[in-house]
């Protein structure tokens, strides 16, 4: 047990045991530990153990049975409690397109008179799980949940399997991870890459740089649809000119990598990039005019998300879009729709494609062909 000085140990002791229900190591039903085990196995006193008990019954995580002993509930003795409250994962809250997504989900939610109980996992998989723990020992009707580094696996499987086996809708948005059958909304990513680059490609641009994050499926299928429209346009794609980073060197890795990109003769740098998103687009402008070029004159640039930072610059961002505020009402919709049985078994998998579309504005232009 993790020593949190600023969490009572009782408190600690019940993360714990909730850790245990929501992995499946102990079932609905199943006769807990005594309370001599658990003290033993966690080295705390017998008191600290009773006192555990008595919130855990009090949220009706469990029960007593005199003479007996203590047991797990089952989920289903809960579900009158778990009426009213939807929660929402995502990898990040105040930043970027996120409270877009989370504003949609907010008022599809409201208008149906649910709550809506927010959590985020900075994109990191241990908070991720940390969030799934928390989620779990609430009262909770559904769960939309953004995948955390959805390229890199799910170590946190044993709580998703446990969202299945205790019968709590969720959903997952933007991506979702392979290995789970559930309703999911995200765009077309191989698409919007595509986009981008025959955009650039029609305009005449030939050394074309790409930039994508790949620790989630939404860069790897980005990266895809750029390579793509190179093989379909005949244009060579020189390996140097793809540049592909994760979340912990987005600040650093593609700033540099444009920076000695930019630095050798006019005719081996690039014309054009093609950007993650419209957070590195701008990150990158600032590369361009550190090495004293300027957008589009010199360089062409495209963003994907239509984000406010796109028109936040001096210069205004050729971008995709990204439904943003839609896709958070959506899913709200679908969560209420299963959690009152309004969907059929068959939209147990249904995905939601939101097909990206180009938004030409002023960081892109033609250039002649040679």
């Amino acid at each position: 047990m993790k020593d949190n000085k600023q969490m009572p140990k009782y408190l600690q002791l019940k993360q714990e045991i909730l850790s245990w229900f929501h992995s499946g190591r102990l079932q609905p039903e199943e006769q807990m530990p005594t309370e001599n085990e658990i003290a033993a196995l966690f080295q705390v006193s017998r008191q600290t153990v009773r006192q555990t008990f008595g919130v855990l019954e009090q949220d009706g995580w469990i029960y007593r049975v005199q003479g007996k002993g203590t047991f797990v509930s089952n989920p289903q003795s809960r579900k009158e409690e778990n009426t009213q409250t939807i929660g929402i994962i995502t990898t990040y809250i105040s930043d970027y397109i996120f409270p877009h997504i989370v504003r949609g989900a907010e008022a599809a939610l409201r208008s149906k008179g649910y709550r809506l109980l927010l959590s985020s996992t900075d994109n990191d998989k241990a908070k991720e799980r940390e969030s799934l723990q928390l989620m779990m020992s609430q009262p909770l009707s559904g769960l939309i949940i953004e995948p955390t580094k959805s390229a890199e696996g799910n170590p946190n499987l044993s709580y998703y399997l446990s969202l299945d086996y205790k019968q709590i809708p969720y959903l997952m948005i933007n991506e979702r991870y392979t290995e789970m059958s559930c309703p999911y909304l995200k765009v077309d990513d191989e698409a919007g890459g595509y986009l981008a680059t025959h955009h650039l490609i029609e305009w005449g641009h030939r050394r074309i740089a790409g930039f994508f994050k790949m620790d989630d499926l939404q860069g790897t299928h980005r990266l895809k649809g750029f390579i793509r429209a190179h093989y379909d346009a005949g244009v060579p794609l020189s390996p140097e000119l793809v540049v592909h980073y994760t979340t912990e060197e987005k600040e650093e890795k593609p700033f540099q990598a444009l920076v000695s990109m930019l630095r050798k003769p006019p005719e081996s740098r690039p014309s054009a990039l093609v950007c993650y998103n419209d957070e590195l687009a701008v990150r990158l402008l600032e590369a361009i005019r550190q090495e004293g070029l300027s957008v589009p004159q010199d360089i062409s640039i495209v963003g994907f998300d239509d984000s406010t930072l796109a028109t936040a610059t001096e210069v205004k961002l050729t971008t995709l879009t990204h439904p943003k505020t839609e896709m958070g009402a959506l899913a709200a919709e679908l969560l209420i729709n299963r959690i009152e049985g309004k969907t059929e078994g068959k939209q147990e998998q249904e995905a939601h494609i939101f097909q990206p579309e180009m938004i030409i504005r002023e960081s892109t232009r033609k250039i002649e062909t040679k």
